[in-house]
């Protein structure tokens, strides 16, 4: 399979290869049936159940008991620790309503699009994550001096831009002492499920969800930035195969609407009674706020403004609504969401060559009758 794989795609990993328009690969297919995206008519709960968020797994889930279960802090430490699952619950814990998104959420939208995890917009949801703060192991392990980054490995292993490799990431120092980054153990007040990363798994607010490592293993600060795949090889907004360009951090604004009506089976498209229909949503903004939400009838000629909900959390999502009197007819409506920098969605998707950080309007097709 590795053989045939690379011999249609000679480099296998994400961006490195363009897809055409409309038409999916067995192995875009394949990586479809193993993730999953949230329904959009999960956005109208405030926290989602666990069985509809979001996931995406790179390579297998591992298997894990928690008994038996060691997270190593080392490196650049004056105490290098090791700690099983017991031990870190019996440390300080917060608990966070977090909204995360893939940092390829909308990849498949884009044209020419990359060949790889083939996300419409649905690669998003919010949790309420339980667990310890980072900043207080890392503390306790002592940093020296030198440190610059600190490197997360989780226990998952596989191949990924003809590496073989497990899944790592990493932060600087002054991002991983941030208050809210955390070790999670529970997700909406139960232990991880396997695929969400149990026993252990990073948890980092604001960005997007590549950084928050799942089956976290071990914790190892470094003295230069570190520059595995998934730091330099993925995970960049990029304008070509050769081009290093930018990594991808913090989650932009964009906001989603519940698909009003009932929909058509295979196309998706929306069938809506005339008369006043409440369209609803949420809209995120990563470590920024949300400051406007603005409503499309027409296709996104026109705007006329949404009324917002108080958030739920500082990284949570934040809840919109607005009244349509809707006539027969045909209709594209769109929303769209505007930061506290003034940063707001595009109307048309700024393309890059991994697919990352699209946060285009989402645009849905209406008939009221």
């Amino acid at each position: 399979m590795t053989e045939q794989r690379t011999q249609r795609f000679p480099q296998v990993g994400p961006g490195e290869d363009m897809g055409p328009p409309g038409v999916f690969y067995r192995e875009e297919v394949q990586l479809a049936l193993r993730n999953r995206g949230m329904p959009l008519e999960g956005l109208r709960y405030d926290v989602t159940p666990v069985g509809m968020h979001y996931l995406l797994i790179h390579f297998d889930i591992p298997d894990a008991v928690a008994s038996d279960w060691r997270l190593e802090v080392g490196g650049l430490v004056a105490k290098p620790l090791m700690l099983g699952v017991a031990e870190l619950r019996e440390r300080p814990r917060v608990s966070l309503p977090v909204t995360m998104e893939c940092g390829g959420n909308g990849r498949a939208l884009m044209d020419p699009r990359p060949i790889s995890q083939p996300w419409l917009i649905e690669a998003i949801g919010t949790a309420e994550w339980t667990g310890t703060p980072l900043r207080g192991l890392l503390e306790e392990a002592g940093l020296k001096p030198e440190a610059v980054e600190v490197v997360f490995t989780g226990a998952d292993e596989g191949v990924q831009g003809d590496e073989q490799q497990f899944y790592q990431r990493s932060l600087s120092i002054e991002e991983a002492t941030r208050d809210e980054v955390m070790i999670a153990y529970e997700m909406n007040g139960r232990p991880l499920e396997p695929q969400h990363g149990y026993p252990l798994r990073l948890l980092v607010p604001g960005w997007y969800g590549m950084t928050s490592v799942k089956w976290l293993k071990s914790i190892e600060v470094v003295a230069r930035p570190f520059e595995g795949y998934q730091m330099i090889g993925s995970y960049r907004y990029t304008q070509s195969a050769d081009d290093l360009g930018e990594p991808v951090t913090t989650i932009r604004v964009r906001a989603l609407m519940v698909p009003p009506g009932i929909p058509d089976f295979l196309t998706r498209v929306r069938l809506v009674q005339r008369g006043p229909v409440t369209l609803s949503g949420r809209a995120w903004a990563g470590r920024l706020e949300v400051r406007r939400v603005e409503v499309s009838t027409d296709g996104a000629k026109t705007w006329q403004e949404a009324r917002l909900e108080a958030s739920i959390g500082r990284f949570a999502w934040t809840g919109w609504s607005f009244e349509w009197e809707a006539e027969p007819g045909e209709y594209e409506l769109a929303v769209r969401a505007t930061d506290s920098e003034g940063n707001a969605q595009p109307e048309v998707q700024n393309w890059n060559y991994q697919g990352m950080g699209n946060n285009g309007v989402q645009r849905v097709s209406v008939i009221v009758d």
